[in-house]
């Protein structure tokens, strides 16, 4: 029996709501006061925002980009478990509409997705650290964002670019560096 771990929503529609996740290797939620910071930088209503999260873990961002309005929040995660428990906790919160929980790889997800498929408004990237997840996922951001789409990134260290997404604002929390990242080529750099 898999010990069981909860992230409480800040706001929104599902405010105070706590939701449960099982334990899931590189699983660590992002904290209430980062997420609080990250969604004032994003303004507290998504009303008509589509949001794509590609680590989804305990859900924390993906669910509450719902709570506050995002029209279609797709939440990707690779552990099975983990995504048995997002799709439990949509129905719990009766989303189902409105959220995909899609069980996939991340860069095999991203990689799916044509040049085509609209680009989404928010994108939401936190995966485990040391992995080189970050690195392999930038060539692909372009596909995956809006031209004017943001990209929230949390990282073991800090971040000046992310592909052609530069950093506009950013924290640290503890370990946890986090940036708010808008499309703009960097300046003869890389």
């Amino acid at each position: 029996m898999s010990s069981m771990n909860s992230v409480r929503i800040i706001g929104g529609e599902w405010r105070r709501r706590v939701l449960r996740f099982p334990d899931a290797e590189g699983l660590r939620p992002t904290p209430d006061r980062v997420r609080e910071t990250l969604f004032n930088w994003l303004g507290q209503d998504l009303s008509g925002l589509s949001c794509l999260d590609l680590f989804a873990g305990s859900g924390a961002l993906g669910f509450e980009a719902a709570s506050r309005g995002a029209e279609r929040v797709v939440m990707v995660e690779q552990s099975a478990s983990v995504a048995a428990s997002l799709r439990a906790n949509a129905r719990l919160l009766g989303a189902e509409t409105r959220l995909e929980i899609v069980h996939a790889d991340a860069v095999k997800f991203a990689s799916s997705l044509g040049p085509d498929a609209p680009g989404f408004d928010v994108l939401f990237l936190d995966p485990p650290y040391k992995k080189g997840w970050i690195e392999r996922l930038a060539p692909l951001l372009s596909r995956l964002l809006a031209d004017d789409g943001m990209l929230y990134v949390e990282a073991e260290s800090a971040l000046e670019y992310c592909g052609q997404w530069r950093t506009v604002r950013s924290g640290r929390a503890g370990q946890v560096f986090y940036h708010l990242m808008r499309n703009g080529e960097p300046d003869g750099a890389q």
